[in-house]
């Protein structure tokens, strides 16, 4: 009788992550920047239909790089879990962190669990109110790593290097026009032109809009506000 195949768990784990991130990194970046007045999204998109960046809540956003249909399942499972908590409880009691907790579950259970992990980064962000401005960023990895991030966030391959460049150039109280020309400058290659605006995807959660706090910029406004 021969012996069963035998792989150690740890092998099993790093085989998995290895998938998870070579996937993850044939995806383009995205960037999350607070600004004076909330919070913009800024992803390298040529599609102008199979959106990274979307609304969930009142005041909460989605993003996500790598495997679209893979973020995508996880968005519309997000919908549905605050529609539902909205709807039996208090739409307050809907949060940034509960919505991010699960995620980090399901990602965590598929990576444990499944022959497949997701080849996915997702981010959750919650603009703050008038009364109380801070926002939350939290990031969510392949394997339900949960990170509660400030100032910025990067998702996706080239995520160390853009990092490395937002840390020597964000500063505090940036306005829109400012977060979104950055957003745009750190996602085009270093030694390449400007992403033009055709190819960018921007949402932005504004803390001064009443309830539904997220809104999508469109290309002509995003064209003025690279061009101002």
């Amino acid at each position: 009788m021969s012996m069963p195949f035998y792989v150690s768990p740890e092998q099993v784990m790093k085989d998995r992550a290895d998938y998870a991130r070579k996937g993850i990194a044939r995806g383009r970046s995205l960037v999350a920047l607070e600004y004076a007045d909330g919070v913009v999204i800024v992803a390298e998109n040529p599609s102008r239909t199979l959106y990274k960046v979307s609304e969930i809540y009142d005041r909460i956003a989605f993003a996500g790089v790598g495997k679209y249909n893979e973020f995508q399942s996880l968005k519309v499972a997000g919908v549905r879990l605050a529609d539902l908590k909205g709807f039996q409880y208090s739409r307050d009691d809907v949060d940034a962190k509960g919505l991010a907790n699960a995620y980090a579950q399901t990602l965590g259970q598929v990576f444990t669990h499944e022959m497949k992990p997701y080849e996915v980064e997702i981010l959750v962000v919650q603009v703050g109110t008038e009364e109380n401005p801070e926002n939350q960023l939290f990031h969510i990895l392949y394997d339900g790593t949960m990170m509660d991030e400030e100032r910025f966030s990067v998702l996706g391959g080239q995520a160390e290097t853009i990092g490395e460049t937002l840390e020597a150039e964000y500063t505090g109280g940036l306005s829109l026009v400012d977060a979104v020309k950055l957003g745009a400058k750190v996602l085009a290659p270093a030694d390449g032109d400007p992403v033009p605006a055709s190819q960018l995807e921007v949402g932005v959660l504004e803390r001064s809009r009443p309830r539904r706090a997220f809104r999508r910029i469109r290309t002509g406004e995003l064209e003025s506000l690279l061009g101002a």
